[in-house]
Parts: C-alpha cells; structure tokens; sequence
C-alpha cells in the first residue's frame, strides 16, 4: 500500500452529498471522505448558509484516494455515472445552486483529465443536452467541513440511499 504522502485529493459536487458521498466512501482505493461546501465566497458556512442559496457554495464530498489502486479518471467515471450533468442546480427534487455538478481540480493534470472526461462524456450518445458541469480550481476555494450529522450520514442513519 502507498505511504501517506502518496494519496491524492479530489472534490466533486453530484447533488445531495450524502449519496455521493457513500458511493465513493465505499469504493476501493478511497482512503477517506468528507463532506462539505465549496465554490462559495461566505466563510465558514452552515448547512442553512448554503441552504439560503445567498453564499455560492455546492455540496460537495472530499475524497482522499490511493492512485495506485484507484486513478483520477476512475473516480471520475463514478462521478458521472451517479448523477445527472445535464441539469443545471437540481439533482432530482433537489434544486437550488448547491445541488450544482462541479470538478474542483488541483492540479493541471486533474484540470486535464476532467476536461477530456466531460468532452468525451458530451461527445457520446449517452446525453441528448448539453453537460453543465464546471471544472473550476481548487485553489481558487476553500473546502468548509459540513457539521458533523453530515459525515457519513447514510451508513450513521441506516440508510442505503438518500430515497428513504
């Protein structure tokens, strides 16, 4: 297994972050996640803050993952396949901006490969609409730690997916 300072990061908001966040929680190669917000300008946010829909941030799930069992565009594939990138701000019943789809990259390649997913992703037949997810820079962002009901929220409540 690689050492520590081998794993990697990713941010991705597909909608509600409890089911994303249980799919990649449960994936093999991810070391860690957390949920959170990011892509807002308030700092440190709650959950009503992001609710509002007045601080520009998603739900999103942080992954810590291992790229020598698990790579970026694999991860990537997850992502795509678990929500709708056609939808812009809703995910299902869930509308409002921080339902939005959005990559938050941190490095060129991770910029590299999202762009070439999306487009590839675009360019098959899969989607008859355009695909709206962002791919916007980490850097660019502060990732803000949901409250802690939040982490983990579907294997805590029993739940096997956010359609109780």
């Amino acid at each position: 297994m690689a050492g520590t300072n081998e794993y990697k990061k990713a941010v991705f908001g597909a909608g509600c972050f409890w089911g994303v966040e249980e799919t990649f929680r449960t994936t093999k190669g991810v070391i860690s996640t957390a949920v959170g917000y990011m892509g807002g300008h308030k700092e440190n946010p709650t959950y009503e803050d992001v609710c509002s829909g007045k601080t520009g941030h998603a739900e999103t799930v942080k992954i810590i993952y291992d790229p020598s069992v698990i790579n970026y565009k694999e991860l990537l594939d997850i992502f795509w396949k678990i929500h709708n990138p056609t939808t812009l701000n809703r995910q299902g019943p869930d509308i409002g901006e921080q339902y939005r789809s959005i990559v938050f990259y941190y490095d060129k390649e991770q910029e590299n490969i999202a762009r070439e997913s999306k487009d590839r992703l675009q360019q098959s037949s899969l989607y008859s609409q355009d695909i709206v997810t962002e791919i916007v820079p980490a850097s660019d962002f502060k990732f803000y730690m949901a409250e802690d009901y939040h982490q983990q929220y579907l294997k805590k409540s029993g739940h096997k997916s956010c359609k109780f």
